[in-house]
């Protein structure tokens, strides 16, 4: 019998991303797959039921119905606890989970007796790179952070001269340099700004630095030992930080615009710039804060809000950035999916290996328990 895969709209706030399109519908088929769709799920990225019904899907407005027979549940945030109750044990449900924050949605899912994998987990392995969501979204919010950025600007990105007088380009500092900072880098760059960049991981300068950007960091014993094996930063001493801080500083009076993006899994995003380096900027700078929803890079940012302090500096912080370029990243995701799924369906059937090394690092729920080491109780 085929494997039965149902995919739901998303059910929470400001969520307009979808976790299949057209062109995925058709490949999952290819896999031997049914596809079940539930009604109005693309109209956020601007995909209209009955292109899904073209690719082979059936649109349903029975969700219900359609999850109690799913053998596969296919999401970008988290199931609902309504759309938890409807499962069928031993199901499998795919998804953005949030698992370190999200613990009452993992707990139900274990509840349920549900196989669930949380697509943030999947390890940055050269197999994983076409199923790693984290990148692929992460590389929209970078570029959808410097459109924002230009939006609030009161003044051009580059270097304009005409028969009135030269225009000065603009001054873009991004800190944190993963994917996102990349990204915001490039598109920073492609617009004419100045650019510069900081991060604590020294593999980044030279990457910084063939994107045409300058970098800038205290460089000493601790940076360049700041990188942990899967590529992600470390948690740096206070005494660096201090440092650190320092330098920033004083290159961030100086500055147009600030985009800061660092994140530690499964911690409280770092402080990179307080309330007083911020008084210190150019009134009508501003300031981009990707990490808002952990905890914030920038005192004073407020997640879904644009902050306008005394001294006139804008710290916008937008939430779900890729969701302000929905159509993209629903592509990108459900492309995401579509590989991880190839790794679940064999032959037309459903046969879970949990020793493969991308499945055992991603999956949070199985046999009624909690099984992720990162998410245990």
């Amino acid at each position: 019998m085929a494997v039965a895969i149902a995919v739901t709209r998303e059910r929470r706030d400001g969520e307009p991303r979808c976790a299949v399109t057209p062109e995925t519908v058709k490949k999952l088929l290819a896999l031997g797959a049914t596809v079940t769709v539930e009604a109005g799920t693309g109209l956020g990225s601007a995909i209209p039921d009955d292109d899904y019904v073209q690719a082979g899907a059936v649109v349903t407005k029975d969700t219900r119905a359609a999850v109690e027979r799913a053998d596969v549940v296919l999401k970008v945030r988290g199931p609902t606890a309504q759309e938890i109750s409807g499962l069928k044990p031993g199901a499998v449900v795919l998804a953005m989970l949030d698992a370190h924050r999200e613990k009452d949605t993992v707990a139900a899912l274990a509840g349920a007796d549900v196989t669930a994998f949380a697509m943030e987990f999947v390890p940055r392995i050269t197999r994983a790179q076409v199923m790693d969501v984290l990148s692929s979204q992460a590389n929209l919010a970078g570029y959808r952070a410097v459109i924002e950025a230009a939006y609030a600007y009161g003044k051009g990105f580059p270097m304009m001269m005409t028969a009135a007088g030269t225009v000065a380009a603009a001054k873009v500092f991004v800190m944190g340099v993963g994917v996102a900072g990349l990204q915001a880098i490039a598109t920073a760059r492609r617009l004419g700004a100045v650019v510069t960049a900081t991060d604590v991981r020294p593999a980044t300068k030279e990457q910084v630095e063939s994107l045409g950007a300058k970098f800038l960091a205290v460089e000493d014993e601790e940076f360049r030992n700041a990188q942990t094996a899967g590529g992600y930063a470390k948690p740096m001493s206070a005494e660096y930080q201090a440092k650190q801080a320092l330098l920033t500083g004083e290159h961030i009076k100086k500055q147009d615009i600030v985009i800061t993006t660092a994140l530690i899994p499964g911690r409280v995003a770092p402080r990179l710039i307080s309330a007083e380096q911020v008084a210190t900027m150019k009134r009508g700078s501003v300031i981009v804060d990707l990490a808002v929803e952990s905890g914030g890079n920038v005192e004073g940012a407020r997640p879904g809000e644009v902050v306008t302090t005394a001294n006139g500096i804008q710290i916008v912080g937008h939430t779900n950035l890729p969701g302000r370029i929905a159509a993209d990243a629903s592509a990108l995701y459900a492309r995401n999916l579509v590989a991880f799924i190839g790794l679940l369906v064999k032959d037309g059937t459903l046969a879970l290996d949990l020793e493969d090394e991308i499945l055992k690092a991603s999956v949070v729920t199985h046999g009624g328990a909690i099984v992720h080491e990162g998410i245990k109780p």
